[in-house]
Parts: structure tokens; C-alpha cells; sequence
């Protein structure tokens, strides 16, 4: 068995995945609150021990790669808009996705819709702690404001609370498009928040980088090449046994 040539395609594989990730990162830098996806490679045995069929197993490690988010917090910038919001901990807006789902967001550029509700950039209605959109009054002039836990008030008369979640393992969220998480797993529900407070008038930016990233794709387009090369010699040699072999049977 050719060891080199499985290495070789496992880790063009990885490299690959990686260099799409990092197209996400990058696509995603601009984008309030956005959460980058970082990678990290091991080595998992392989091959046949094959003692059963009277043969001789052959044991090797071939390149494994796991991608995951980062959690960590990016950095706040003001904005002045009342209806912008930062969470400074590890909390996430909660907010209803057209298909019923529930989808969990750092991204607070919130503003009103014709119907009064506090909603997303992409109209998804942002929660309360009452499970029901934060509604607000469209036609009044008054000021809105949030404390830092969340109350949200109009021209000084009580709206409500806007919802944060935490959640013990946010590694166990689906990341989906758009910057929003979603839990498929059904014995993960979300806590009310008790390490996040709210910052009206600021925005939470990226925690990616776009030179981080850059460099990054460099890096993996250096090895995805390298690897090539070492598929297209072994790939070569491979064909000079072959051509060897055919002459000698002539």
C-alpha cells in the first residue's frame, strides 16, 4: 500500500475545508458580532489489520481535521443608535427564525419594523423574556432606552425585557448562515443570563481578523501545495514501476 499518496489526498482534503472556512471568516469581518470558525489538525490511525484474511496488517496515521467556533468576545464599538446593542459576556440575543425555529445571535443591529417589534436586520422578531417579540410603540417619539439587564422602556413607560441566552456549551450550537446558532440538541436549553449585561448605543464587532485570515489563507494554500507535489511524485514514481515492470515482462 502507497502510505504516502492516502497522507498526501487526506491532508489536500483538510487544507481544502480550511481555505473555505477562512473564506467565510473573511466574508464575515464586517458583520456585527460575527463568530470566526478556526480549525485544528491531529493524526488518527489507519490501515487494515488484517491477521484475520493472513495477511500482514499495515498500521499508519493519516491527517484529521476538526473545525470549530470561536466563542471569544470582539471588540465594542460605539454607534449612538438607540436601537444597537452589545452583550459584554457570553450571552446571545434570541430571536425567531421564519421557520419557527429559535436562532441565537451576537449581532445586536436591531430597529423597528411597521408593526412596532424590535427585529433583526433580516426582520427575524428579537425575543423577550416572555418568549413574545419586544413590541414597541411605532408611532411614539419617546426615547428608548435599556438598562443593563435588558428592561427596555419608551418615553419612560416599561416594554419589557429583552431575552439573552447562555448556554453551558455554546460549542454544541450549529453555526448557520448569517451570523445565528441554532441547537439541535434537545438537552441543551438555554439559561437565562447572569454573566452578560447589555450596552445600548454600541455594537460588537468581528472577533476575526482580516489580516489573521489572510495570512492564514496563505498558509494553507502553501500546504495544499506541498502536498500536492508529494501526490504528483509518488503518483510519477508509481508510473515508472508500472512502465518498469511492463518492459521487463516483454
Amino acid at each position: 500500500m502507497n502510505v504516502s499518496l492516502y497522507q498526501a489526498a487526506a491532508a489536500m482534503n483538510a487544507t481544502t475545508r480550511w481555505q473555505e472556512l477562512i473564506s467565510q471568516n473573511l466574508a464575515a469581518t464586517s458583520a456585527p458580532g460575527s463568530r470566526k470558525q478556526d480549525v485544528s489538525f491531529s493524526s488518527i490511525a489507519a490501515g487494515l489489520p488484517s491477521r484475520e484474511l493472513g495477511l500482514n496488517g499495515e498500521r499508519f496515521a493519516i491527517p484529521a481535521f476538526r473545525s470549530y467556533t470561536d466563542f471569544s468576545e470582539g471588540e465594542m464599538n460605539p454607534t449612538g443608535v438607540s436601537t444597537d446593542f452589545a452583550i459584554d459576556g457570553p450571552a446571545f440575543f434570541q430571536v425567531q427564525m421564519p421557520n419557527g425555529q429559535t436562532g441565537f445571535t451576537r449581532d445586536g443591529s436591531f430597529q423597528l419594523n411597521a408593526a412596532g417589534q424590535l427585529v433583526t436586520q433580516q426582520g427575524y422578531p428579537v425575543e423577550s423574556d416572555g418568549g413574545t417579540p419586544v413590541q414597541l410603540d411605532p408611532t411614539s417619539s419617546g426615547t428608548i432606552t435599556v438598562s443593563t439587564t435588558g428592561e427596555i422602556s419608551q418615553g419612560g413607560e416599561a416594554r419589557g425585557r429583552i431575552k439573552l441566552a447562555e448556554f453551558s456549551d455554546p460549542q454544541k450550537l450549529t453555526n448557520i448562515t448569517g451570523g445565528y446558532f441554532i441547537s439541535n440538541d434537545p438537552n441543551m436549553k438555554p439559561a437565562a443570563a447572569k454573566a452578560s449585561q447589555l450596552r445600548q448605543g454600541y455594537l460588537e464587532g468581528s472577533n476575526g481578523s482580516p489580516t489573521t485570515e489572510m495570512a492564514s489563507l496563505i498558509t494553507a494554500m502553501r500546504l495544499f501545495e506541498s502536498n500536492q507535489k508529494v501526490l504528483q511524485a509518488q503518483d510519477d514514481r508509481m508510473g515508472r514501476v508500472i512502465s518498469d515492470l511492463g518492459g521487463t515482462g516483454s
